[in-house]
Protein backbone atom coordinates (compact mmCIF):
# COMPACT_ATOMS: atom_id res chain seq x y z
CA UNK A 1 0.00 0.00 0.00
CA UNK A 2 1.18 3.48 -0.81
CA UNK A 3 2.55 5.11 2.35
CA UNK A 4 0.59 8.29 1.60
CA UNK A 5 -2.66 6.29 1.59
CA UNK A 6 -1.80 4.46 4.81
CA UNK A 7 -1.02 7.73 6.58
CA UNK A 8 -4.32 9.21 5.37
CA UNK A 9 -6.06 6.21 6.92
CA UNK A 10 -4.24 6.81 10.20
CA UNK A 11 -2.15 3.64 9.91
CA UNK A 12 1.62 3.56 10.17
CA UNK A 13 3.75 1.58 7.67
CA UNK A 14 4.51 -0.92 10.47
CA UNK A 15 0.80 -1.37 11.17
CA UNK A 16 0.13 -1.98 7.49
CA UNK A 17 2.91 -4.61 7.40
CA UNK A 18 1.49 -6.36 10.45
CA UNK A 19 -2.03 -6.21 8.98
CA UNK A 20 -0.77 -7.87 5.78
CA UNK A 21 0.88 -10.60 7.87
CA UNK A 22 -2.33 -11.16 9.84
CA UNK A 23 -4.36 -11.50 6.64
CA UNK A 24 -2.02 -14.27 5.48
CA UNK A 25 -1.88 -16.02 8.87
CA UNK A 26 -5.36 -15.62 10.28
CA UNK A 27 -5.79 -15.49 14.06
CA UNK A 28 -2.30 -15.76 15.53
CA UNK A 29 -0.27 -15.18 18.65
CA UNK A 30 1.95 -12.16 19.16
CA UNK A 31 5.04 -14.34 18.85
CA UNK A 32 3.92 -15.77 15.50
CA UNK A 33 3.00 -12.35 14.16
CA UNK A 34 6.32 -10.88 15.32
CA UNK A 35 8.33 -13.71 13.77
CA UNK A 36 6.50 -13.46 10.44
CA UNK A 37 6.63 -9.64 10.25
CA UNK A 38 10.20 -9.28 11.45
CA UNK A 39 9.16 -6.82 14.17
CA UNK A 40 10.20 -7.42 17.79
CA UNK A 41 7.45 -8.67 20.09
CA UNK A 42 7.23 -5.50 22.19
CA UNK A 43 6.69 -3.29 19.15
CA UNK A 44 4.31 -5.85 17.63
CA UNK A 45 2.17 -5.81 20.78
CA UNK A 46 2.05 -2.00 20.88
CA UNK A 47 1.09 -1.88 17.19
CA UNK A 48 -1.63 -4.51 17.67
CA UNK A 49 -3.13 -2.55 20.58
CA UNK A 50 -3.21 0.59 18.43
CA UNK A 51 -4.71 -1.34 15.50
CA UNK A 52 -7.37 -2.80 17.78
CA UNK A 53 -8.39 0.72 18.83
CA UNK A 54 -8.60 1.69 15.15
CA UNK A 55 -10.81 -1.30 14.42
CA UNK A 56 -8.58 -3.17 11.97
CA UNK A 57 -7.78 -6.14 14.25
CA UNK A 58 -9.73 -8.02 16.90
CA UNK A 59 -8.58 -9.74 20.09
CA UNK A 60 -9.55 -13.35 20.68
CA UNK A 61 -8.62 -14.93 24.05
CA UNK A 62 -7.83 -18.62 23.78
CA UNK A 63 -7.07 -20.07 27.18
CA UNK A 64 -3.98 -18.29 28.47
CA UNK A 65 -2.96 -17.21 24.97
CA UNK A 66 -3.82 -14.00 23.20
CA UNK A 67 -4.73 -14.31 19.54
CA UNK A 68 -5.18 -11.38 17.22
CA UNK A 69 -7.15 -11.62 13.98
CA UNK A 70 -7.56 -9.18 11.07
CA UNK A 71 -10.85 -7.49 10.27
CA UNK A 72 -11.96 -7.80 6.63
CA UNK A 73 -10.05 -5.36 4.34
CA UNK A 74 -13.31 -3.52 3.64
CA UNK A 75 -12.66 -1.84 6.99
CA UNK A 76 -10.13 0.34 5.18
CA UNK A 77 -12.94 1.90 3.13
CA UNK A 78 -14.80 2.62 6.36
CA UNK A 79 -11.69 4.27 7.81
CA UNK A 80 -11.32 6.36 4.66
CA UNK A 81 -14.97 7.45 4.85
CA UNK A 82 -14.62 8.40 8.52
CA UNK A 83 -11.50 10.41 7.69
CA UNK A 84 -13.29 12.12 4.81
CA UNK A 85 -16.25 13.08 6.98
CA UNK A 86 -13.88 14.35 9.68
CA UNK A 87 -12.00 16.41 7.11
CA UNK A 88 -15.25 17.86 5.76
CA UNK A 89 -16.24 18.90 9.28
CA UNK A 90 -12.80 20.39 9.88
CA UNK A 91 -12.96 22.35 6.61
CA UNK A 92 -16.35 23.76 7.53
CA UNK A 93 -15.13 24.69 11.00
CA UNK A 94 -12.06 26.38 9.51
CA UNK A 95 -14.15 28.42 7.08
CA UNK A 96 -16.95 29.35 9.44
CA UNK A 97 -15.14 29.92 12.72
CA UNK A 98 -11.42 29.36 13.06
CA UNK A 99 -10.05 31.35 10.10
CA UNK A 100 -12.39 34.33 10.67
CA UNK A 101 -11.24 34.43 14.31
CA UNK A 102 -7.59 34.41 13.22
CA UNK A 103 -8.24 37.11 10.61
CA UNK A 104 -9.54 39.42 13.33
CA UNK A 105 -6.22 39.14 15.13
CA UNK A 106 -4.37 40.67 12.18
CA UNK A 107 -3.74 44.44 12.10
CA UNK A 108 -5.17 46.29 9.13
CA UNK A 109 -1.77 46.45 7.47
CA UNK A 110 1.75 45.44 8.42
CA UNK A 111 4.91 44.03 6.90
CA UNK A 112 3.29 40.60 6.67
CA UNK A 113 0.98 42.01 3.98
CA UNK A 114 3.92 42.39 1.61
CA UNK A 115 5.59 39.26 0.25
CA UNK A 116 8.69 39.05 -1.92
CA UNK A 117 9.49 36.34 -4.47
CA UNK A 118 12.32 35.71 -6.86
CA UNK A 119 13.42 33.23 -9.49
CA UNK A 120 11.21 30.98 -11.59
CA UNK A 121 9.90 29.13 -8.53
CA UNK A 122 8.83 32.40 -6.94
CA UNK A 123 7.06 33.60 -10.07
CA UNK A 124 5.22 30.29 -10.33
CA UNK A 125 3.98 30.79 -6.76
CA UNK A 126 2.68 34.24 -7.65
CA UNK A 127 0.91 33.00 -10.78
CA UNK A 128 -0.69 30.16 -8.84
CA UNK A 129 -1.76 32.65 -6.16
CA UNK A 130 -3.53 34.71 -8.82
CA UNK A 131 -5.58 31.71 -9.97
CA UNK A 132 -6.33 30.51 -6.43
CA UNK A 133 -7.30 33.94 -5.10
CA UNK A 134 -9.60 34.75 -8.02
CA UNK A 135 -11.17 31.26 -7.96
CA UNK A 136 -12.06 31.67 -4.26
CA UNK A 137 -13.34 35.23 -4.57
CA UNK A 138 -16.72 36.52 -5.67
CA UNK A 139 -15.15 37.83 -8.87
CA UNK A 140 -14.33 35.66 -11.85
CA UNK A 141 -11.75 37.96 -13.38
CA UNK A 142 -8.60 39.98 -12.80
CA UNK A 143 -6.74 42.74 -14.61
CA UNK A 144 -3.14 43.17 -15.72
CA UNK A 145 -0.73 45.70 -17.12
CA UNK A 146 1.88 43.87 -19.19
CA UNK A 147 4.85 45.23 -21.10
CA UNK A 148 6.31 43.53 -24.14
CA UNK A 149 9.80 42.68 -22.78
CA UNK A 150 8.48 40.53 -19.91
CA UNK A 151 6.03 38.38 -21.84
CA UNK A 152 8.42 35.69 -23.04
CA UNK A 153 9.76 35.25 -19.50
CA UNK A 154 6.52 35.48 -17.51
CA UNK A 155 5.06 32.01 -18.04
CA UNK A 156 8.37 30.20 -18.37
CA UNK A 157 8.00 28.51 -14.96
CA UNK A 158 4.26 27.85 -15.44
CA UNK A 159 3.68 27.15 -19.17
CA UNK A 160 0.11 25.85 -18.74
CA UNK A 161 -1.02 28.90 -16.74
CA UNK A 162 -3.39 30.09 -19.49
CA UNK A 163 -4.93 26.64 -19.90
CA UNK A 164 -5.57 26.40 -16.17
CA UNK A 165 -7.05 29.90 -16.14
CA UNK A 166 -9.48 28.92 -18.90
CA UNK A 167 -10.37 25.61 -17.23
CA UNK A 168 -11.31 27.52 -14.06
CA UNK A 169 -13.46 29.95 -16.05
CA UNK A 170 -11.37 32.97 -15.04
CA UNK A 171 -11.48 36.04 -17.29
CA UNK A 172 -8.62 38.49 -17.71
CA UNK A 173 -8.44 42.02 -19.07
CA UNK A 174 -4.99 43.09 -20.18
CA UNK A 175 -3.61 46.49 -21.05
CA UNK A 176 -0.55 45.72 -23.14
CA UNK A 177 2.28 48.24 -23.08
CA UNK A 178 3.87 47.87 -26.49
CA UNK A 179 2.98 45.54 -29.33
CA UNK A 180 2.10 41.87 -29.14
CA UNK A 181 0.37 39.74 -26.61
CA UNK A 182 -1.38 36.41 -27.10
CA UNK A 183 -5.03 35.92 -28.00
CA UNK A 184 -6.74 33.41 -25.73
CA UNK A 185 -10.19 32.45 -24.57
CA UNK A 186 -11.76 34.45 -21.73
CA UNK A 187 -9.42 37.36 -22.33
CA UNK A 188 -9.71 40.93 -23.57
CA UNK A 189 -6.78 43.12 -24.55
CA UNK A 190 -6.18 46.78 -25.27
CA UNK A 191 -2.89 48.45 -26.17
CA UNK A 192 -0.90 51.50 -25.20
CA UNK A 193 1.46 52.51 -27.97
CA UNK A 194 4.94 53.48 -26.87
CA UNK A 195 8.09 54.90 -28.40
CA UNK A 196 11.58 53.85 -27.44
CA UNK A 197 12.61 51.28 -24.88
CA UNK A 198 10.03 49.87 -22.45
CA UNK A 199 11.05 48.25 -19.16
CA UNK A 200 9.92 44.73 -18.36
CA UNK A 201 6.98 44.86 -15.97
CA UNK A 202 3.78 43.00 -15.19
CA UNK A 203 1.16 44.21 -12.71
CA UNK A 204 -1.70 41.91 -11.78
CA UNK A 205 -4.69 43.34 -9.91
CA UNK A 206 -6.75 40.64 -8.22
CA UNK A 207 -8.43 42.12 -5.11
CA UNK A 208 -7.60 42.02 -2.30
CA UNK A 209 -4.11 41.63 -3.77
CA UNK A 210 -1.91 43.03 -6.46
CA UNK A 211 1.35 41.60 -7.75
CA UNK A 212 4.24 43.39 -9.43
CA UNK A 213 6.66 41.26 -11.45
CA UNK A 214 9.80 42.65 -13.07
CA UNK A 215 13.16 41.46 -14.40
CA UNK A 216 16.49 42.15 -12.75
CA UNK A 217 19.84 41.72 -14.45
CA UNK A 218 20.19 38.75 -16.81
CA UNK A 219 16.39 38.47 -16.97
CA UNK A 220 16.16 37.21 -13.38
CA UNK A 221 12.49 37.56 -12.32
CA UNK A 222 11.44 39.15 -9.05
CA UNK A 223 8.00 39.88 -7.64
CA UNK A 224 6.21 41.70 -4.84
CA UNK A 225 2.68 40.78 -3.74
CA UNK A 226 0.73 43.30 -1.67
CA UNK A 227 -2.24 41.90 0.23
CA UNK A 228 -4.32 45.01 0.80
CA UNK A 229 -7.89 45.64 -0.30
CA UNK A 230 -7.20 49.39 -0.29
CA UNK A 231 -4.12 49.19 -2.51
CA UNK A 232 -5.74 46.69 -4.88
CA UNK A 233 -8.90 48.79 -4.99
CA UNK A 234 -6.96 51.94 -5.94
CA UNK A 235 -5.08 50.04 -8.66
CA UNK A 236 -8.37 48.69 -10.02
CA UNK A 237 -9.83 52.20 -10.24
CA UNK A 238 -6.78 53.32 -12.24
CA UNK A 239 -7.02 50.30 -14.52
CA UNK A 240 -10.79 50.61 -15.10
CA UNK A 241 -10.48 54.33 -15.89
CA UNK A 242 -7.68 53.75 -18.39
CA UNK A 243 -9.53 50.79 -19.91
CA UNK A 244 -12.55 52.98 -20.68
CA UNK A 245 -10.35 55.63 -22.28
CA UNK A 246 -8.51 53.25 -24.62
Amino acid sequence: MNTDISSLLGLSPREIDIYRVLLSLGASSIRTIADKSGVNRGSTYESLKAMQQKGVVTYQPKGKRRLFAPVDPDILLQLAEERRQGLDRAMEELKQTFIPELQHLKPDFNAANVSFYEGDDGIEQVLRDILTTVAHSNADSYSVFSSKPIRKHLYRPFPNFTNQRIQRGINVRAIAIGDGGEDALLSERKWIKTEGKVDAAYIAIYPPKCAIISLASENYPTAVVIDSAEVAGAQKIIFDTLWRLL
